[in-house]
């Protein structure tokens, strides 16, 4: 059976697929609070006639034994976004102040998708498909969740993981790229400790407000004047709050930070370089109390694997018509996708497919108003059009296990 055979159906499931995704788009659920949405994929997958088992909570997996051959896993995220939804849909999410405003309910129509092509074309296929929902992509405790609920004991031993995500570019293409693919994310929360006073008395205090403005200073240089040129760094001051009256000087100054990088050297450098800068100005200041330093929504870097990647690159370009594959380029989004292959100790390949409207698309490209006309994954406005994008990641799960399995 050719690849081609192995797809005649597609366009026949893809009434079920559509109504899926707008199912799962109208009723977003935050991290590890998914208890509808695994709900419906359990039952969408025993539909196809495969026994399923909850792992990290909401998290589903589902093994389908088809043989003697290799084994891989598939991973799709299922958690949505404590946004608003203002795109105006007809299908626009129904719970308040949440939104699948990253695509998540796309990566799980597709992968549902790959999977009853799969289940019934078994004949095409040999060995072990491991598909995995994982819930709380979004606060980074999915992966580590469904890892310490005893993953990798309950599971087969997969020789190589595979993902993929929706982003803002042309529907109906994939993009690869071996090396890092998603920059390693930490997210800083410090507390500088001053000595309050009233606000006509500032002889009598330590302003941590002042403090606090030099130090938002002072980090901007640390990408400017100590990253080497050529090396990539982000250093982003998210929010800084301080007291809550006039004419009252705080005890205390709050910063929100957070830090993007594809190198671990330089990542270590960027986390020290903050800590000296603010506890130098602390210092110069006369503060008494030493500033503290909590790091939360760490995210592993997602560094592809050559081979893999090689290997599901010459798949999509046979199995896809002429082009659909585009080169790749890294991204400044983090991910906790690499934590579940790291888990097993295999490589991994994670790619990129399109959501957007290709004529919009174009159109803005000429006009230089990308980022105002194409919405960015947690932009309020976000959503893929539905049609190629669901097609496109659905043969692109398949293709890529095809690669590994197919006969």
């Amino acid at each position: 059976m050719g690849t081609s055979d192995v797809f005649a159906n597609l366009s026949d499931q893809l009434g079920w697929q559509e109504e899926l995704y707008k199912d799962l788009h109208r009723r977003p659920e935050l991290g590890l609070q998914e208890h509808r949405t695994s709900e419906r994929i359990h039952q969408e997958l025993k539909d196809l006639g495969l026994e399923t088992t909850s792992i990290g909570g909401t998290g589903v997996v589902a093994v389908i034994e088809n043989g003697e051959g290799p084994t891989i896993m598939a991973r799709a995220d299922i958690d949505a976004l404590p946004v608003t939804e203002r795109t105006g849909l007809d299908y626009a999410s129904e719970n308040e102040g949440a939104m699948h405003a990253c695509g998540h309910d796309m990566h799980v129509a597709a992968l549902m998708g790959a999977v009853r092509i799969l289940v019934q074309n078994k004949n095409a296929w040999a060995g072990t498909y491991i598909a995995l929902f994982q819930p709380a992509e979004e606060n980074s405790k999915g992966a580590s969740a469904m890892i310490d609920d005893g993953l990798v004991n309950k599971v087969p031993h997969p020789e190589v993981v595979l993902g993929q995500h929706v982003m803002p570019k042309p529907s109906g293409h994939v993009f690869t790229h071996a090396g890092p693919m998603l920059s390693m994310a930490d997210s800083v929360h410090i507390t500088i400790h001053g000595r309050g006073s009233h606000g006509s008395m500032p002889h009598l205090s330590v302003d941590p407000v002042v403090i606090a403005s030099s130090v938002v200073l002072k980090l901007q240089t640390i990408v400017s004047r100590e990253v080497e040129p050529g090396e990539f760094a982000v250093v982003t001051v998210g929010s800084l709050t301080a007291g809550t009256q006039a004419n009252v000087i705080p005890d205390r100054a709050e910063l929100r930070l957070n830090v993007r990088t594809y190198d671990t050297d330089v990542r270590n450098r960027v986390i020290a370089s903050i800590e000296r800068i603010v506890r130098g100005e602390c210092e110069a200041a006369g503060a008494q109390d030493d500033p503290e330093f909590d790091y939360y929504d760490q995210f592993p870097l997602t560094d592809n694997d050559a081979d893999v990647t090689d290997r599901i690159s010459r798949a999509f370009d046979a199995g896809f018509e002429a082009e659909v594959l585009q080169p790749g380029a890294p991204a400044t989004a983090s991910e906790d996708f690499s934590e579940l292959p790291d888990a097993f100790g295999v490589p991994y390949c994670y790619w990129f497919f399109g959501g957007a409207d290709q004529e919009k698309y174009d159109d803005a490209a000429r006009n230089g108003r990308l980022q105002e006309d194409i919405p960015a994954n947690h932009s309020p406005f976000f959503y893929p059009v539905i049609h190629p994008t669901l097609e496109t990641g659905t043969r692109a799960q398949v293709l890529a296990a095809l690669e590994y399995l197919g006969k």
